[in-house]
């Protein structure tokens, strides 16, 4: 693994952990401005969804449920 490599993996797990705590604090804004073009493996959208209906905001479902899926 590069250097580049490395950096963008740290960069990646740390914007998901940010998506995470927006998710469940309840944070709009902030979830939306994360997510702007911004594309989700299955997985990461999957438990993002299933994170934001514990909190039961229905905005921020709307916010994950609208994410492209990537392959």
């Amino acid at each position: 693994m590069t250097s580049a490599q490395a950096d963008q993996n740290n960069h990646s797990i740390a914007h998901y952990s940010a998506l995470k705590t927006a998710v469940a604090n309840g944070e709009e804004a902030r979830l939306k401005a994360l997510l702007a073009n911004q594309t989700m493996q299955p997985l990461e959208k999957g438990y993002l969804l299933d994170l934001a209906r514990l909190g039961k905001n229905q905005n921020i479902i709307s916010l994950l449920e609208a994410v492209p899926v990537r392959e």
